[in-house]
């Protein structure tokens, strides 16, 4: 696959980037360079290999899935600037 400077300028103008006119060869060679690389990966044989998250295969420590009260709530309403009962209240954001 190849692109072409008027591919590049339709790329920036979709995300909404100024690109002046002179670098848009410059960049075409780059976004080539790019796709050449991404099929020389797809030229690689994958057979048999796990996919992987980490190159270190390490098992994340899980706490105990319980149910709580979620602690005390006067605790954590303590700094609360405003409040009705055992509620936060906030500024109304949409009208």
């Amino acid at each position: 696959m190849s692109v072409d400077p008027a591919t590049v300028k339709k790329i920036a103008r979709l995300a909404r980037l100024r690109v002046d006119e002179a670098e848009l060869p410059a960049l075409a060679e780059e976004v080539n360079g790019i796709l050449h690389f991404v099929e020389q990966l797809q030229a690689v044989d994958v057979t048999g290999v796990e996919p992987l998250t980490s190159v270190v295969h390490v098992a994340l420590p899980r706490r105990q899935d319980v149910v709580t009260d979620g602690g005390d709530a006067e605790a954590v309403l303590a700094n609360a600037p405003n409040r009705i009962e055992s509620f936060f209240t906030v500024p109304k954001v949409v009208e």
